[in-house]
């Protein structure tokens, strides 16, 4: 690396410090000249990091909010903490940001070194965080083993269980990772069977890529998302669930968030629910912490469910004070 590079870097990690730099400060501490400190700040200028300066004894150079994301620098301490931080949310399917937690802790693990990422999986083993509120744990580096090789477009293999507990051997051309549900599924190219297939991801072990390269094909679909939803309306038992709730059609589709149910408005002070999940359980759930009262169209299955719920919770209830 240059004297140049190497003294951008270091003038990068001390405007990134939470503080205004005076110019003397900097060219103190980098062995250069005021002038010199002046130019390489018009050099992180260019390179798009907003440097501003401010005038007067008390002024001097600091790093600012832009209108573009620029790159980073982490020391040792900040790595470990923030791919920490991804993995734990990775284990579970967030609202909003699963999937770039993935695509964020795919690209800190291509460049973490060993060291670190030892550190990483140890401190991630110690700990110890609360089970999904519904569906599967999954292993982050699974995640990001998947997620790095669809980025890179590297053919993987992997050991698949499905759900009636049959075992195979994958080899297939990666597309991308999709949260549906609240579990993660992986949408790929069967290379042996020749067709489009979803893997659900904690279903999947020991992923390893081939280092072959892949030109994506031409997906099925309008976008992966959609891929996986059809795909998986036709292959699971799913259930429908019609519901009215006595709640603004607004402030439900703020709690629901997912995308994954229709709302519509029924009139200012209520609204109607046509959702659909795999499980009863997760229908229920979704219902009852919705905070308002609501009513059971169908399925029946589902006020089943509901009517063995609270009888379970007035039983619970019984000895109380």
């Amino acid at each position: 690396m240059s004297g140049t590079s190497a003294r951008l870097l270091t003038l990068l990690s001390l405007l990134q410090t939470p503080r205004e730099w005076p110019g003397s400060e900097l060219a103190e501490r980098l062995g250069v000249s005021p002038r010199t400190i002046r130019r390489d700040i018009e050099r992180l200028r260019d390179l798009g990091y907003p440097v501003e300066a401010s005038m007067g004894g008390a002024g001097g150079y600091r790093l600012v909010a832009g209108t573009a994301m620029p790159p980073l620098l982490l020391d040792d301490e900040e790595a470990v903490a923030v791919a920490v931080g991804l993995r734990t949310v990775t284990r579970h399917a967030v609202d909003g940001i699963d999937q770039a937690s993935v695509r964020a802790l795919a690209k800190l693990r291509q460049v973490l070194p060993s060291r670190l990422r030892a550190r990483v999986g140890a401190l991630s083993t110690a700990t110890s965080a609360p089970p999904p509120v519904a569906g599967p744990s999954i292993d982050p580096e699974i995640l990001t083993s998947l997620a790095t090789t669809a980025a890179a477009g590297e053919r993987v293999r992997f050991a698949y269980r499905s759900g009636d507990g049959a075992e195979s051997r994958r080899h297939v051309e990666p597309y991308a990772l999709v949260t549906w549900g609240r579990r993660w599924y992986l949408l790929a190219y069967d290379c042996e069977r020749d067709d489009w297939r979803v893997f659900r991801v904690d279903r999947v072990e020991r992923p390893w890529p081939t280092g072959a390269r892949f030109a994506p094909r031409p997906l099925p679909a309008q976008d992966a998302a959609a891929f996986v939803v059809s795909k998986l309306h036709t292959l699971a038992p799913t259930y429908r669930a019609v519901v009215t709730l006595r709640a603004p059609a607004e402030y439900v589709r703020t709690r629901l968030g997912d995308g994954t149910e229709d709302v519509t408005a029924v009139d200012e002070r209520t609204c109607r629910l046509d959702g659909r999940s795999d499980t009863l359980e997760w229908l229920a759930f979704r219902l009852l912490t919705l905070g308002c009262e609501f009513e059971v169209h169908e399925p029946p299955e589902l006020l089943e469910h509901l009517r063995e719920l609270s009888g379970r919770a007035l039983r619970a209830t019984a000895g109380a004070y």
